[in-house]
């Protein structure tokens, strides 16, 4: 089995303004892509191309001869994972069963949304602002570089790209703009409530 990072879900236009063709043409076209090629090269002769990547990314997470291993192809199931969260004309609050798990969990959306937000500006360099399903309620955890809940085995929901390639051409520095503009967005709430229905 190749690492493969699949089809965009939507034209590298469909997410403007929020998100530039510009952007997605880079983070998509290049950064993506370079993480799938390195991931392949880095496998070969490791006894794990067969395995899929979420097999992969638990048989390295901790084994310092296999780092580079574990950061290409969890990057690549990252960003794929990321493609799916965000959708033309998503974001705001949601419907179904994650409004009702947000609700129990946080208080509402516009707690979750403010608690979201603080997690994601507060991880410190590059990383992930993720929700995530443990023993029947929703949490918010932040991941650094390439780590993601996956390794752990953690049921994951929604996540948000907090390096600064997935921002930096439209918003510069401004962390927070970027994460308003998703937040009200382009969230997939429709992808989230797929995964919750599994």
């Amino acid at each position: 089995m190749t690492i493969e990072r699949g089809s965009l879900p939507y034209e590298p236009g469909a997410l403007e303004p929020t998100i530039s063709a510009r952007t997605v043409n880079f983070h998509y076209g290049k950064h993506h892509a370079t993480y799938e090629t390195n991931a392949n090269k880095l496998l070969e002769g490791t006894g794990l191309e067969g395995e899929s990547m979420e097999a992969i990314i638990k048989k390295t997470v901790n084994d310092s001869a296999r780092t580079g291993v574990f950061n290409n192809v969890a990057q690549v199931w990252n960003h794929t994972f990321y493609w799916k969260c965000l959708k033309p004309n998503g974001g705001g609050e949601p419907g179904g069963k994650v409004l009702e798990l947000i609700t129990s969990s946080f208080g509402g959306y516009e707690q979750f949304k403010e608690k979201f937000h603080a997690a994601a500006m507060a991880r410190f360099g590059s990383g992930w602002a993720w929700l995530v399903m443990r023993e029947g309620s929703l949490e918010i955890m932040t991941t650094a570089n390439a780590d993601t809940p996956v390794a752990q085995g953690i049921k994951t929901l929604l996540t948000v790209d907090v390096w600064e390639h997935a921002y930096y051409l439209d918003y510069q520095n401004r962390r927070a703009d970027y994460l308003t503009a998703v937040m009200d967005n382009l969230i997939n709430w429709d992808f989230v409530n797929e995964l919750l229905a599994k």
